[in-house]
């Protein structure tokens, strides 16, 4: 489920900026209102339908947010949900929870929203092979927890971000002056650095992947917005010569044919920009 960007200091940073966003010099509602020695306790209640995402970071938001805060889990990531339903429950100094609240709550709606929609996704298209890929299509500063939503709902990261794989998209071809040009650039590019890195093309009709195919030296061909009888052929085209990925407004509608292709991959950059958050609440309680 871990993926290579998921790292401590990548995470505790995130929270820290957030913090600071949030709360800069003082929780002062909190700091007026609620006596400082002041103990309580909150449930995570879910009013909604889906995927559970954002527990294991919710742990770290509420540990930097105060040590001493602890949590009793009754549902992880990736657990399906329904109203009613109590996530955890957090005990500790009433300040410390209310200061977390809204951090914690921002992050596990998006989340839960973006790992329901991709587990729907996922469901239209089993049994065909293809799999289910995210975009670069996300929030400044909120990727790493939207990518990880997406494995939690059981899709599949495409690359994190510009530096982990080359793209040869439409306007990297337009301004090499074509697909040859670009990929034999990236070529010489790629050797001058030492780096090796998966190269993808973008192609936008038969003539191009078949220009792709001629170049060869790639890893995937993007197929983006064929009809999905030209992607058919396309695929045969590509013979298993190289990865297929499909891609370009491709709906709950018309996925399940796409992946019907015999394509490898569907990326829906919707996954990650277009979806509903899921209502979530922290309340507080008396045993």
């Amino acid at each position: 489920m871990k993926a290579s960007y998921l790292t401590q200091e990548g995470m505790r940073a995130f929270i820290r900026q957030a913090l600071q966003e949030d709360v800069a010099d003082g929780d002062h509602s909190s700091l007026a209102a609620i006596p400082e020695t002041a103990q309580n306790q909150a449930k995570l209640l879910v009013k909604d339908r889906g995927v559970l995402a954002g527990v294991e970071l919710a742990w770290k938001i509420f540990h930097e947010v105060d040590p001493t805060l602890r949590l009793e889990v009754f549902l992880q990531d990736g657990a399906q949900i329904s109203p009613g339903d109590v996530v955890f429950t957090v005990h500790g100094k009433a300040r410390s929870i209310l200061t977390a609240e809204r951090l914690v709550l921002n992050c596990m709606q998006r989340m839960s929203g973006i790992a329901t929609y991709t587990q729907s996704l996922v469901k239209l298209i089993e049994g065909t092979g293809a799999r289910l890929l995210d975009t670069r299509k996300t929030t400044p500063n909120f990727r790493m927890m939207e990518k990880w939503a997406v494995l939690i709902g059981g899709g599949t990261n495409h690359r994190f971000g510009l530096y982990d794989m080359i793209m040869l998209k439409d306007n990297h071809v337009d301004y090499a002056g074509g697909i040859r040009q670009a990929i034999e650039a990236t070529h010489r590019y790629l050797e001058k650095l030492g780096k090796p890195l998966r190269i993808e093309v973008e192609t936008r009709n038969l003539a191009e992947v078949r220009e792709a195919l001629e170049t060869g030296g790639i890893d995937r061909i993007m197929l983006d917005n064929f009809a999905v009888d030209t992607l058919r052929e396309a695929v045969a085209l590509i013979g298993g010569r190289y990865e297929t990925e499909a891609s370009g407004g491709i709906t709950e509608q018309t996925i399940r044919a796409v992946a019907e292709t015999g394509v490898n991959f569907i990326s829906v950059g919707a996954l990650t920009h277009s979806n509903r958050s899921l209502d979530l609440s922290l309340k507080a309680f008396k045993d």
